[in-house]
C-alpha cells in the first residue's frame, strides 16, 4: 500500500519568484485577475483547482497548491475519467493561491483573454513529497473534490527538441474504495461550482448567485482518503 505523507503542507507564505512570470504576462489592472495578495490560514489542507477556460482554444486548468502557489497545468481535454485513460497537461506558470476563486471574463487584449469558470474545487493528497515527487516527474495525487473524486497522476514527459513549455501525461488510477467516485449530472458538468453559472451566462455578465462550498471539504481528509491505492 502507497503511504501519503500526512505531514505534507505547503509553505504559505507568498513567493514573488515564483509568481514572476505570472506577473510579468500580465497587467492585473486591465485583466480583473488575483495580484496574489490573500493569506491562507496556517491549519488549511492542500487545494486543487479546475478552471474551465475559453481562450483561444477551450481547456481546461489543473492547479495543484503547493509552495505557496498554485502550480497549474492546462489540460485541452480535462482530466480522464477512465482508469487507464491519458491526457495531455502542458505545464504553465505558477498562479497565485487567490487565484482559486477567480471566475469571469478576462477582457479581449489581455494574456489569457477569455471566460474563466471555476469548474471544480477541493482538497488533495500527494503520494510522498511534493518536492520529490516533481522532481522526478512522478506526482500521484487523490482528489476530494465537489465533481471529481479519486486518483490521478501527473507524468512529465521527455522535452522534444524544439519544445518551450514541459509536457505531462495526466493518468487515471484505479481508486482506493474508500474514497468512492461520483458521477457527475450533465447539469453540474457544464456549471460552475462557485456560482451555478454556465460558460455563457458567465461570457454575459449574468449576476452570479454564490454557492455554499460541498460539505467536507474546508476539512482535513479522512484518514482513510490520506493513502492513495496502490499502482495497477
Amino acid at each position: 500500500m502507497v503511504r501519503a505523507n500526512p505531514a505534507v503542507r505547503t509553505k504559505r507564505a507568498r513567493s514573488s519568484k515564483a509568481l514572476a512570470a505570472y506577473h510579468r504576462k500580465r497587467d492585473l489592472r486591465q485583466s480583473g485577475e488575483p495580484a496574489g495578495a490573500s493569506r491562507i490560514p496556517q491549519d488549511s489542507v492542500p487545494i486543487f483547482i479546475i478552471q474551465k477556460h475559453d481562450a483561444t482554444r477551450l481547456h481546461y486548468d489543473f492547479r495543484l497548491e503547493a509552495d505557496g502557489v498554485l502550480k497549474s497545468w492546462a489540460v485541452p481535454k480535462g482530466l480522464p475519467g477512465r482508469v487507464g485513460d491519458k491526457a495531455l497537461a502542458i505545464e504553465v506558470e505558477d498562479h497565485p493561491l487567490d487565484y482559486g476563486g477567480f471566475e469571469g471574463t478576462i477582457p479581449a487584449g489581455n494574456y489569457g483573454a477569455g471566460t474563466v469558470m471555476l469548474w471544480d474545487r477541493g482538497v488533495y493528497v500527494v503520494e510522498g513529497d511534493y518536492a520529490a515527487a516533481y522532481r522526478k516527474g512522478h506526482i500521484r495525487v487523490a482528489l476530494a473534490g465537489e465533481k471529481l473524486r479519486g486518483e490521478w497522476t501527473l507524468v512529465r514527459m521527455r522535452p522534444r527538441p524544439g519544445e518551450k513549455q514541459t509536457s505531462w501525461l495526466v493518468v487515471k488510477n484505479h481508486s482506493s474504495g474508500k474514497l468512492p467516485e461520483v458521477a457527475i449530472s450533465r447539469t453540474a458538468r457544464d456549471r460552475s461550482v462557485l456560482s451555478g453559472r454556465t460558460m455563457a451566462e458567465i461570457a454575459a455578465g449574468v449576476r452570479r448567485q454564490v454557492l455554499p462550498r460541498a460539505a467536507g471539504l474546508k476539512k482535513k481528509p479522512a484518514a482513510s482518503a490520506r493513502r492513495p491505492a496502490s499502482p495497477r
